[in-house]
């Protein structure tokens, strides 16, 4: 990752902290954050992966001093992607373990009960796992700041290319979303864009199922009764909800195109996929908001090297490299905001990057009134192998 300039961070040192009143999370050795994740449960694949990419970037800079000689620490609380859950599980992370702010918290059901919880007690949370229009209001809640680009964004260039590239009408395609925030938002990228198309009139045929079930049953039934012919299904889904609608649907429409945003958890869609079979992989489309982890990019080359470093066997996944980015960009704030850190002279340092060279192609950029980091998607698609490859999305 490029090096930071040690002369600013002098110029922004104010007094000796030992005249400064505490901070919360933050000791004259350690800077701790909390993520509230699923460590259980059909998701906890996506609580590894995010857990990893986070654990990723803590190591490299403790291994190269800290920020400013504080080592950074990651706690974790498990919330199984149930909200009824979420409250307690930042109750843990803010009062007990006394947590500085939240970093890459997942879901946008969860995200629901977290967000108000942080700004309540005005602590950082910053990069969630989640495209969410509750995290991306206008203007920005102060403490809240985003790495990826939205559902609403992911989904638009999906059905943009459904439609300029695969040649389809936007009334041949279908939705089947999960049944919750999540679900909602990307319904809404979806028609939103239709709507566009459209010049404003219909909406997409949308179908549902229920959060942390495999039970698309319902959904099939909805869409053998659909009367026009649907021509391809964006799935709003995770991926074993995702990969069970594939697998009983393609014998139906063998020509079906299926296309996920980056919410799905593509390494997990791959496996199950390849699990049923090759047909059943080859072709899916998946959104990303990181480039390729195959890819010769020089940040996901340094994320590749560091995960053999640091935890050698574990495999590249498109849900940790986005952890990993996101918490460089954490860093890199820390780093700017100098040794007399907290939480409000760093939302200031943050609102004033402007062009951080991340090395993902886009410079990142924040401000008082846009906190998200970048706004691209990529585009990706498996093969009969269960690999992903690029594809051209305009």
């Amino acid at each position: 990752m490029p090096k930071f300039d040690t002369r600013m961070a002098n110029a922004a040192s104010a007094q000796p902290t030992s005249a400064r009143p505490p901070v919360q999370g933050v000791t004259d050795t350690e800077i701790s954050f909390g993520m509230a994740a699923p460590f259980s449960g059909p998701a906890r694949e996506m609580g590894h992966q995010l857990k990893l990419g986070i654990d990723l970037a803590f190591a490299q800079a403790n291994e190269e001093g800290g920020v400013h000689g504080r080592q950074l620490k990651l706690y974790t609380a498990d919330d199984a992607y149930e909200p009824t859950r979420t409250l307690n599980a930042m109750k843990e992370l803010y009062e007990q373990h006394k947590v500085f702010g939240f970093v890459e918290n997942y879901g946008s059901p969860t995200a629901l009960i977290s967000v108000p919880y942080a700004l309540e007690h005005h602590a950082l949370y910053f990069g969630a796992f989640t495209g969410a229009p509750s995290l991306r209001h206008d203007p920005p809640d102060r403490y809240v700041f985003n790495y990826r680009a939205g559902y609403a964004e992911e989904a638009h260039a999906l059905v943009n290319y459904l439609v300029k590239s695969r040649k389809l009408r936007p009334q041949e395609i279908g939705v089947l979303t999960q049944q919750d925030a999540y679900g909602d938002a990307g319904w809404e990228g979806v028609s939103k864009a239709m709507h566009g198309l459209r010049g404003g009139v219909g909406d997409a045929f949308r179908m549902s199922y229920s959060r942390n079930t495999v039970n698309v049953d319902e959904a099939i039934a909805q869409l053998r009764r659909q009367k026009h012919a649907i021509k391809a299904v964006v799935l709003v889904a995770t991926f074993r909800a995702a990969a069970k609608f594939i697998e009983k649907t393609r014998d139906l429409y063998p020509d079906m195109i299926y296309a996920t945003i980056s919410g799905v958890g593509s390494t997990g869609l791959a496996s199950e996929l390849m699990v049923l079979g090759p047909r059943y992989a080859d072709g899916v489309i998946c959104t990303q908001v990181t480039p390729a982890v195959d890819g010769y990019a020089s940040v996901t080359l340094n994320y590749k090297k560091a995960l053999d470093r640091y935890f050698p066997g574990e495999p590249a996944d498109y849900s940790s490299l986005e952890a990993y980015l996101t918490a460089n960009i954490l860093i890199e704030g820390l780093r700017r905001a100098g040794p007399a850190v907290d939480t409000e002279s760093l939302v200031d340092v943050l609102e004033s990057m402007r062009n951080y060279e991340l090395g993902v192609g886009s410079k990142v950029s924040f401000g008082p009134s846009d906190h998200q980091a970048l706004h691209k998607v990529w585009g990706t698609q498996l093969d009969k192998t269960g690999q992903y490859h690029a594809i051209d999305l305009e």
